[in-house]
């Protein structure tokens, strides 16, 4: 899946938690949330929109953040049901280090072949 395919799929199921997402669709969409974090934060810094309290996010990239929040969950849980897990397994973020490396190592396993619980394989 090309990179313009894979957000074209993330943004055409914007709050979509059925299904299931292949690998490259969840990676290529994730680089696209950092190279849109990286602009958002030239812009808000060029134009001054910095927040006072010295956080590194301004305004835009406050509100790019919150608009891009739902298809990010979104297509982690559909990631998550491609390797036949729940998307409940997101919440295991919550544990510092531990949680993040878990996910991660979820996120590169191969999805299960053929249909799951959770639906038809994204390859086929």
């Amino acid at each position: 899946m090309s990179f313009i395919a894979a957000i074209k799929s993330v943004f055409s199921q914007y709050v979509g938690f059925t299904g299931r997402a292949r690998r490259s669709e969840y990676w290529w969409f994730f680089l696209f949330t950092i190279l849109v974090s990286i602009v958002t934060a030239a812009l808000d810094s060029a134009l001054g929109l910095n927040f006072v309290d010295g956080s590194s996010s301004g305004l835009i990239g406050t509100i790019v953040s919150l608009a891009l929040l739902l298809p990010g969950l979104a297509v982690a849980v559909r990631r998550l049901h491609d390797t036949d897990r729940t998307g409940w397994w997101l919440l295991i973020a919550l544990v510092p280090i531990v949680g993040a490396i878990v996910l991660i190592v979820f996120f590169v396993q191969g999805g299960t072949p053929g249909p799951n619980r959770f639906g038809a394989s994204p390859k086929d």
